[in-house]
């Protein structure tokens, strides 16, 4: 079973890059607006939304560990190396998968605020993540938001 968690800072192309390894290895794909977008038009953005985004991840995470016929998935997210709540997050993901014979992958992406900013308000992007389409509130949220790299372990 191939776990493969893909990493990286909001529109750098994760779920771009999912859907292709996806397609290689015949793996589903969860990028991490599938379950937010599922539950933000219902109670806004707050903690709760990530909090019951999370719960339907690890239950399909969980319930994808159990069954032995199942090839793996793909999953995205952005981690913020900073918080020690994401790092708690990576290891409850590795738990669940850590046995045999689960392989987990990591693949962090990167590009500049330059490019970033262009892939922000790609008609693909829009299509495909509904909470985006407010491009003032995407866009501030990408340019806000804070950038901070340590040694991946």
């Amino acid at each position: 079973m191939k776990i493969i968690l893909i990493f990286g800072p909001q529109a750098v192309g994760k779920m771009t890059i999912g859907e292709k390894v996806g397609s290689a290895f015949n793996l589903p794909l969860l990028h991490n607006h599938v379950t937010l977008d599922a539950i933000w038009p219902y109670i806004g953005w707050n903690k709760d939304t990530f909090r019951l985004s999370d719960q339907i991840r690890m239950g399909i995470f969980e319930h994808i560990a159990e069954d032995e016929s199942h090839e793996g998935i793909i999953f995205t997210f952005v981690w913020a190396f900073d918080m020690q709540e994401d790092w708690n997050y990576i290891k409850t993901i590795k738990e669940i998968f850590n046995k045999e014979p689960h392989e987990i992958y990591f693949v962090e992406l990167a590009a500049d605020l330059e490019e970033r900013i262009r892939r922000n308000t790609t008609e693909y992007r829009l299509e495909k993540k509904p909470s985006k389409r407010n491009i003032e509130f995407s866009h501030a949220e990408l340019t806000s938001s804070r950038e901070t790299s340590t040694e991946f372990i």
